[in-house]
């Protein structure tokens, strides 16, 4: 990839990036407060400020690299985890699902939010466009891969939560081994051949 296109890349890229993975775990913290967990809120994390979300590694490196290094078609990131407390929660086991929903439900939002732009096509520049191509894609990635039910991701989460209290318990201890099942997964590809047809079919519905 010349450089040119490099620099081309993360411009389009970089703003849709940074929205989908810090509202996203913005989304986690106003749920939670709404349940009645005011951990985020006291820290200042339920905001629509991208900054009081980004992981400098997780939310700009990584995602970068793993977008060019795939030719756009994966994206990977973190933002600073909105801290959850579990306890504050009125329901703790019903209402926990709804944290870990709101997440994906926030890339939905944005994914339609980027598929409305993008229908102004006659009458916008080009390069504006294909940020907004560049938003549905990403916010669809980023719904699905967080959508497998893998510990720590959403649908770990909610799946643990949806689980009689002994499943849970049992299913809850096979959390250290997601990260790596998720690196194997992406080395060989699979999360890629899981996730593709969906994207692609989504993504073909929105524009």
């Amino acid at each position: 990839m010349d450089v040119g296109h490099l620099v081309q890349t993360i411009a389009i890229f970089a703003l849709p990036v940074l929205f989908a993975i810090t509202l996203h775990e913005a989304a986690h913290g106003y749920v939670a407060r709404h349940f009645g967990d005011l951990t985020a809120y006291a820290q200042g994390r339920i905001s629509l400020n991208p900054l009081r979300h980004v992981d400098p590694v997780g939310t700009i490196v990584m995602p970068l690299a793993i977008l060019l290094l795939s030719g756009g078609n994966f994206l990977f990131g973190w933002a600073k985890p909105v801290p959850v407390n579990y306890s504050a929660l009125r329901r703790p086991r019903r209402h926990m699902a709804w944290v870990a929903a709101a997440g994906p439900g926030a890339n939905l939002a944005m994914a339609l939010a980027w598929a409305l732009l993008f229908q102004l096509e006659p009458w916008m520049p080009e390069f504006l466009v294909r940020v907004a191509a560049a938003g549905i894609h990403v916010n669809l990635i980023l719904m699905f891969l967080n959508l497998l039910p893998i510990l720590p991701l959403d649908g770990g989460r909610v799946v643990a939560s949806l689980l009689p209290a002994r499943a849970a318990w049992q299913y809850a201890k096979l959390e250290p081994w997601g990260l790596p099942l998720l690196v194997l997964l992406l080395v060989t590809d699979t999360l890629g051949k899981l996730l593709w047809p969906l994207v692609y079919v989504s993504e073909s519905l929105l524009r």
